[in-house]
Formats: structure tokens, C-alpha cells, sequence
């Protein structure tokens, strides 16, 4: 069984995620992915390793304006140095000019995490939609 305070380093990760994305801050976002991460983000495509997750979300973030990433319904199970994570997504991107359109994206993500000697990392992910606009 995943002990209390790996569970709240995991969901801390989680949320430098959504952070990372909506502050626009790519070190950050880097941060919280192991270096044999594996991706699926269903029809956005996949993605094998931090760099090119974090180049990915860097080009598809900069033609829109603020945008909110919101995490929820953290299940997370686990033991030693290996845990999963299922968690709810909602994210609301907004344009960048007065006339653009409003997306959203919820679904939910199924994650694998490693310990690593810098802490918890996402190391496969499984991005599963359920609204797309």
C-alpha cells in the first residue's frame, strides 16, 4: 500500500503538471516526467520522453490564450518505488484574440509513476477522452 506522504508527492506532481502547462513554465512541466516516459495521448498522438512531451504542449499552447488545467479524483495505489494514478482532467483553453473559440478537453488520465533519485516521476501515461470542443 502507497503510505500518505507518497501519495500526496504524486498528487503534487500532478498538479506541477497542470501548472507547468497553464504558467507556461517548461522546466517545470519537464520536470514531472521519468526519461523513459512513454505517452498516449489518443487522437493528439504519443510521445516518448520529457523533451518531446514538453515540445509538444509548448507548440499546441501557443496560439491559444490562458488556459486552466484541472486535476481531480486522485486514485492512486502502489507500493515501494512503483505506483499508478487515475485522476480527472478538465481543461478550458481560452483564445488569444476577442474572436477565437473556447476548447476544452476533459477525460481522465491513467499514469504509471517511479520513484526516481528527484522523486516521483510520470513514466506512462494514457490520456483517455471524454469531451473534446
Amino acid at each position: 500500500m502507497i503510505s500518505a506522504p507518497d501519495e500526496r508527492e504524486i498528487i503534487a506532481v500532478l498538479t506541477r503538471y497542470a501548472t507547468g502547462i497553464d504558467r507556461r513554465d517548461w522546466p517545470l512541466l519537464r520536470a514531472c516526467f521519468a526519461e523513459d516516459f512513454i505517452g498516449d495521448y489518443g487522437s493528439f498522438g504519443s510521445w516518448r520522453g520529457p523533451d518531446e512531451i514538453t515540445k509538444f504542449m509548448e507548440e499546441v499552447h501557443a496560439s491559444v490564450g490562458p488556459t486552466l488545467h484541472r486535476m481531480s479524483n486522485f486514485v492512486i495505489e502502489g507500493e515501494g518505488d512503483h505506483a499508478t494514478a487515475r485522476s480527472y482532467v478538465d481543461a478550458l483553453l481560452m483564445p488569444s484574440t476577442p474572436d477565437g473559440e473556447v476548447h476544452q478537453a476533459a477525460g481522465w488520465y491513467e499514469d504509471e509513476f517511479i520513484r526516481t533519485s528527484d522523486g516521483w516521476k510520470i513514466r506512462r501515461r494514457r490520456f483517455v477522452a471524454v469531451r473534446m470542443t
